[in-house]
């Protein structure tokens, strides 16, 4: 009695589920002198999802192989939970044999575990050390000791559950941070695939989203075992455990994936072979789509629960809707940048444009009244370049009312400056760059290509060729938007007597593409000026 105490009182001690569950069998096989113990865990179907054996040395254990299910006299226990005492388990009429290189048992004696009035598993005892039969007190010692399990359990699981929402929780909280930090949306989908890997305890995760107009699921992002070769994997919405949970919108769940005709596989090594427990949650994205987060454990490990598989969904859940703030804080700023830009080209316009014009309009009746000649020239090239100027404005004003749309891309107007600061790497200086007109909304896409091609090889050239010291980039595109002009100048050696080759005849067959030109130039100050001219097709 004094030993049962003190195994009462240990298991009470207790908060980790395996460690609890351990003790129990440990302490039973102590109290009632028995060579051989093990919990069964019952599971789906009334089979056992975990057998704990207590006596039988590990590699023992690996030469017997896989661990009973439920089958015959462990069954007998399932179907009735009801206390088993045997003498000889052998003449059981529901014994099932044993596998080749099990020890020997005779004498049996089982009980359930109970835990909040359910049937939580069973605990076996077999040969009872002396050659004795289990008596009435090893029964009463176990039945006692069962009914304390339980309580351990039921502890054990509430604090289980406590740190498992804390986790989540803590793994909501970092994703939702990453969120409204600014992180790339592939970024975060891959943390709640990481996050939820770790918390879950599960070897693979897949974020699935909607492709194909919706009739397949495509992992967007995995982390975990074999991740590399998952990503990029499609899925059909009929026929799969992720299509499941995102056609019906309710979580899906499998003990074994490789039996389970639901189950499709996401590529790599094979679910078949490596994994069995899946459970695949819905990802709401919006109300007419959604996708899928899909967690897996390798074969052999215990299935999903209830109550991992409802924090798993609400963990989902929650995640969308964190993405989904996301999404409309990041439209919601591109409204504001949108509404800042109409500001602005309206400022230009109605300011900016209007006193430059009467500025103009000033200068140029000012010039009757001037007698020095060339004073009067001077002026009339101020007013030129006021002119000028207006027309660079006109265009931006148009440029920030029509860049507010980058579904397809960014334009010219800010990719050309990026391949201008590559090519300050091989120049060892920054070339100038000016870029007038409308040239994201006038210039095809195919045309921009080139244009960047045109320009990192003309600036190649200047770098290995010129010795140049200074470069100049120019794209004009007129408001009529009729043809584009690119002109790349430097003050460098110039071409001499060379002919254009190699490189300069790339970049005349682009021309000639668009029926356009290639001419290349040595002005009277030196160096060289290249000027690729196409003309742009009519809206």
């Amino acid at each position: 009695m004094h030993s049962l105490l003190d195994a009462v009182t240990n298991l009470g001690r207790g908060l980790e589920l395996p460690q609890v569950l351990r003790g129990i069998v440990e302490a039973a096989v102590t109290l009632t002198d028995a060579e051989y113990g093990a919990l069964g865990v019952i599971g789906d179907g009334q089979r056992l999802s975990q057998f704990l054996p207590v006596g039988i040395a590990d590699e023992l254990a690996a030469r017997i192989g896989r661990a009973p299910c439920g089958h015959g006299l462990l069954g007998e226990l399932i179907r009735n939970p009801v206390p088993l005492c045997l003498t000889d388990l052998t003449r059981h009429p529901n014994s099932y044999g044993f596998p080749e290189h099990h020890p020997p048992m005779r004498t049996f004696l089982g009980v359930p575990v109970r835990v909040r009035d359910e049937v939580f598993g069973n605990l076996y005892l077999t040969e009872k050390r002396g050659g004795a039969g289990f008596d009435a007190d090893d029964k009463a010692v176990l039945t006692t000791l069962a009914n304390a399990a339980g309580v351990a359990i039921d502890n054990a699981h509430m604090y289980q559950d406590s740190r498992r929402r804390e986790r989540w929780l803590e793994a909501l909280s970092e994703i939702t941070r990453s969120l409204f930090a600014g992180t790339e949306a592939r970024e975060v989908l891959r943390l709640i695939a990481r996050r939820a890997s770790e918390v879950a305890d599960a070897e693979l995760a897949a974020v699935l989203l909607p492709a194909g107009g919706g009739a397949r699921l495509a992992v967007e992002v995995a982390y975990g075992h074999d991740a590399e070769h998952v990503e990029g994997a499609v899925l059909p919405t009929q026929g799969s455990l992720a299509g499941l949970a995102a056609r019906t919108a309710e979580p899906a769940t499998t003990a074994d994936i490789a039996g389970d005709p639901r189950a499709y596989p996401l590529g790599g090594k094979g679910d078949a072979d490596a994994y069995g427990p899946t459970v695949a949650v819905p990802l709401p994205l919006d109300t007419s789509a959604r996708g899928a987060l899909r967690l897996s454990r390798h074969t052999g490990r215990p299935a999903f629960d209830d109550t991992e598989v409802a924090l798993v969904s609400r963990f989902a859940d929650q995640a969308a809707i964190a993405f989904e703030l996301a999404r409309r804080r990041v439209e919601s700023e591109e409204l504001a940048l949108l509404h800042e830009r109409d500001r602005i080209a309206r400022d230009l316009h109605d300011l900016a444009i209007q006193r430059l014009f009467a500025t103009g309009m000033t200068l140029q009746s000012a010039t009757r009244m001037i007698e020095h000649p060339d004073a009067a020239e001077r002026v009339l090239r101020a007013v030129q370049d006021l002119d000028t100027t207006v027309q660079i404005i006109r265009s931006t004003i148009f440029e920030l009312r029509s860049a507010g749309d980058d579904r397809g891309g960014a334009g010219l107007r800010r990719r050309l400056p990026e391949t201008a600061r590559l090519a300050a790497r091989s120049l060892g200086f920054g070339p100038v760059l000016r870029i007038d007109g409308p040239v994201d909304s006038a210039v095809p896409a195919d045309v921009a290509e080139h244009v960047l091609a045109v320009t990192a090889e003309a600036l190649s050239n200047t770098a290995r060729h010129a010795r140049a010291r200074r470069a100049e980039v120019v794209l004009t595109v007129p408001t009529a938007g009729d043809v584009l002009t690119l002109t790349v100048t430097d003050d460098g050696a110039g071409m001499g007597d060379a002919r254009p080759t190699g490189g300069l005849a790339d970049l005349r067959s682009r021309a000639e593409q668009y029926d356009g030109t290639l001419t290349v130039e040595s002005p009277a100050a030196g160096g060289t000026r290249l000027v690729w001219r196409v003309p742009l097709p009519a809206d």
